[in-house]
Formats: structure tokens, sequence, C-alpha cells
């Protein structure tokens, strides 16, 4: 510890959801882990389907996860304590402390908040006592006067650690100098007080432009500007939510690889993809319609919180039968976790854990049946191909760096597994994944992050390219994210007041 008591402690919270809180919270894990300070990040309440596993099998908001990556630490359970996987019906699945506890409704789980915010300030306080510094993220807006009485991730944190407080506004959506007085406006006094920096984000154009607006916020609100943070395109640092899921980045000229991925309504961890997108020559698109379907290369289903609902979904859009067509016609598929559980025969569901449905016919692709269970699956993992054909005919031998996050099991029939698990939170294994068809052109697997390996995303790109006749450009780097970190951080300090936030703090700068 800096000074032997409980870590200092900064809180972003926003205007609104996507008005950039995560970002900022990642800089700022970032910059104080530069400045000699152990830090952690932390979120009481994320509502993501972006997860991750932890190095002992709980699972957290993939947010915290980056953020702790950014500050130089191990992810762990106290940084996220509750998480909410939304499902179908109005209804999700409440993790907490990196375990399935239920799956409630909104009413339902505000009754379980009580129980649940002696957990959430335990585990903030259990992290204030191992770090010097704990970077703490709210989530929407504190000015919610519907949910406030019911509040465990905003004000009610802040006044629980004495927070000081950036409020930060999304200047690209417009209305930003709305969005913070009027966010003030809605703060009880003991909150206002707690706000100690407004953040101007994702600025565009001549910032002298913006010299009377901030002149009027500080005036109205009595609280300074602590930074205009201009917009970024050369900066990659993964997006929490699937408003990050932006269209392909190349043109139809430059395109050698074109890859459709399915864009389920409940779409998981897509994060899965972004290695794709950086790849030269390959176009990713998100398809949601049957019209926009064109003719891939490659077809993607990825992972989904509900797999039989979506898998329905893409029947009721026709998408179902444009993915079995294409694959008919010699295009490759690929399933990641519940997309691998749509390919097979069928999907079975005794307990009703995922569905109403006892069984539901899959899309007939692979030889395998899923049973869900009420166990979920939750390993860091490490492996190699194992079945070098098809799809994987180039990868012969290749490691693997994965996690797996499924509440079922699909066991194959005597076909041999395509990936083996050497360790799963770091026990040895001897464990198959996965599956592939006889020809090696439909495969299915558990891991999320398959594409972050290089040697396999190569080998199947390549091997997709070869298939068409054509050459894949040379493959740059792989984005570095620790590279991306201090880009990142670089951007915040030239732009943000960091001797005011130390100042607020109460923390000596440089550590």
């Amino acid at each position: 510890m800096a000074d032997g008591g409980p870590a200092k402690v900064i809180m972003v919270q926003g205007t609104s959801s996507h008005a950039g809180k995560s970002i900022l919270a990642t800089a700022l894990c970032r910059i104080f882990a530069q400045d000699g300070y152990q830090v952690a990040p932390f979120k009481a309440q994320n509502m993501s389907l972006n997860s991750y596993v932890t190095p002992d099998g709980g699972e957290i908001g993939r947010s915290q996860a980056v953020q702790a990556a950014a500050a130089l630490v191990e992810p762990k359970v106290e940084m996220n304590p509750v998480l909410l996987k939304p499902e179908a019906e109005a209804r999700s699945q409440v993790v907490v402390m990196g375990r399935p506890r239920a799956v409630q409704s909104a009413r339902e789980y505000h009754t379980m908040k009580p129980a649940i915010w002696e957990e959430v300030t335990v585990a903030l306080d259990s992290l204030r006592e191992e770090y010097d510094v704990v970077v703490i993220e709210g989530a929407g807006s504190p000015a919610e006067i519907n949910l406030k009485d019911s509040d465990i991730v905003n004000m009610r944190v802040a006044r629980h650690a004495q927070a000081p407080v950036l409020l930060v506004g999304d200047i690209d959506r417009g209305g930003v100098f709305a969005q913070l007085v009027g966010t003030m406006v809605l703060l009880d006094p003991e909150e206002q007080a707690l706000v100690k920096g407004h953040v101007i984000n994702k600025f565009r154009g001549d910032p002298s432009l913006l010299d009377s607006g901030l002149d009027f916020l500080e005036e109205r609100t009595g609280v300074p500007v602590a930074g205009v943070i201009p917009y970024y395109f050369d900066i990659h640092v993964p997006e929490e939510d699937s408003l990050g899921l932006e269209p392909g980045l190349r043109s139809d000229a430059d395109t050698v690889v074109d890859v459709a991925v399915m864009r389920l309504p409940h779409i998981a961890n897509f994060d899965d993809f972004d290695p794709l997108r950086h790849e030269p020559g390959v176009r990713v698109r998100y398809v949601g319609a049957a019209d926009a379907f064109g003719d891939p290369d490659l077809v993607v289903i990825p992972g989904s919180k509900t797999t039989v609902d979506d898998l329905e979904w893409l029947r009721a859009r026709g998408l179902a039968d444009r993915i079995v067509s294409a694959r008919g016609q010699g295009t490759p598929v690929i399933g990641i976790c519940a997309g691998y559980q749509m390919l097979g025969r069928e999907l079975l569901d005794p307990d009703g854990v995922e569905s109403r449905r006892p069984v539901t016919e899959g899309l007939g692709l692979l030889d395998t049946s899923t049973t869900f269970l009420r166990e979920k699956v939750t390993h860091q993992a490490r492996g190699r191909v194992s079945e070098a054909r098809g799809l994987l005919s180039d990868c012969e031998g290749a490691a693997l760096t994965a996690y797996e996050i499924h509440m079922g099991v699909s066991p194959r029939e005597e076909a041999a597994a395509p990936f083996l698990l050497k360790t799963r939170s770091g026990e040895l294994a001897d464990s198959p994944d996965g599956a592939l068809d006889d020809e090696g052109l439909t495969l299915g697997t558990y891991l999320h992050g398959l594409f972050h390996n290089h040697e396999v995303r190569r080998g199947v790109l390549e091997f997709v390219a070869k298939r068409k006749d054509a050459t894949l450009p040379p493959p740059i780097d792989d984005v570095d994210p620790d590279a991306e970190f201090d880009k990142l951080a670089a951007h915040v300090r030239e732009h943000l007041d960091m001797e005011l936030v130390y100042r607020v703090m109460g923390l000596e700068a440089g550590g």
C-alpha cells in the first residue's frame, strides 16, 4: 500500500450508456500503473453478454478483464462482483462473485439487491486492502431517478467509498452540455459534492469552439472541466457492448476473404472476431437478415446466451436455410460455443435450463448432440490443434490459448476432436474439444478466443483463400494489447487534467 491505509479511489460515471466510461477507466488503470501504483478496476454490477473467465474459473464482465490487463494485474471476481447476462423473456442470469446464482426478471432481481449490496461492499473493501488505487466504473447514468432507490453501481458506491467522481458526457451524440448539467441537477446535494470533474468525450474538431460552453458548464455546476478527449481511430482496445460492432473495414476491392458473422440478438463475446477484422484482405460483416447474407467465403455462428431462441431467430429470418445451403455448396462454416451447439443434430434440455423445449432440432451440419446442464463450465484453457484437416489443415500442432463459458456438453461421435486441451483453470487436463465434419469444412468449438491465436487464425484464413484460388496479403503483426493500452494512456494523459485527478484523490503523482 502507498500509505498503509485503504486504497485511494477514483470513480468514472457517465451521463448515459456508451459515453466512454469503460475506455476512460481503462486508460486510468494504465496511467496509474505506469506511475508506479498497484491498481485494480472495479464495477459493482455489469450487464453484458461479453464475459471472461478469471484464472480460478470465475466469470466477470469482459471490460473488467480488459481493465485488469491495462492495470497489469490478474483479473479476479472481486473486480466485478455482479454480472447480469440477459436472456430471453426479459430475464437475466445473475452471476455473483463469479458463479451463476439465479435467473430472474428485473422485478425479482430487485428483491435480491439488499443481500447483493453486502457482497458488493465486501468485494470493493477487499480490493482497497490489497491495492494502492481502485478505479471504479459506474453503469448507465446516476440520474435515472426511477432506479436510484435500488442503486448498487453508481452513487451508492461512490458514497460508500467516498470516491471523487469524473462525470463523462459523449459530445459525438450531441447535447453534451444538457447531458452534464441535467445529470448534476438530478443528483442529491451529497452526490453533487462528489463530482469533481466533467469530461467531454469523443470530441471532433477545433477545441476552441468549445470555450464558451466549457465556461458556462463550470459556472452552472461549480465543477471544473477535467478534460476534452478527442475521438480516436487508431487505438484498438476491445469494446464493451455490441454498439462496437462496426461494418467491415474493407471495401469490396480490398477483400480477399469475406466473412459473414451472424448477428444474433443475444450475441456474446463478439470480441472473438476482432483479430479477423484487422487482418489484411479480410472483411468481416455482421449479418442480421437473409438478403444481406451475400456470397461469403466463410460463415461464422458466434456465441449466444440464449442458444435455442437465437437458433429459432436464425430460422425465422431465413438465415438458417442460407447457412445450410451455403455449406452444401462448399462454403466453410464455423460455430463457436452456442454456434457450435446450433450446428449439431439436436439440442436437449431435459431440465429447462435454456428454454421450455426439451428437444430442439439443430442445423444438422455436425454429428453432435448437445445436452444443456445446470452447472456452467468456466475455464481458462491451453492446448493445441490435434486434428489437422480441412479448415485446420495448415494448423497441425498449433498452440492455443482460449477460454470456455458454456452450460452444455456436446459429445462427439467416433470422429477425433480438432482440439486437445492440456490445461483448464491451471490444472493439467487431457480434454478433447470441438468437432469437424468429414470434409473438415464445418468446425465447432467451445473455445472463445480461437481467432486470437495467430497460427490458427492465419491457417484458417489462408485455407479459405486458397479454396477460391486467391492469396491473402502478408500478415501484419498481431495487435499488441500492451502497446494499445500505452497509446490510450498517452492519449488520455494529453487531454485530461491528471493534476486535478491526483489532487481530488489525495494521491501523490508518480507513485
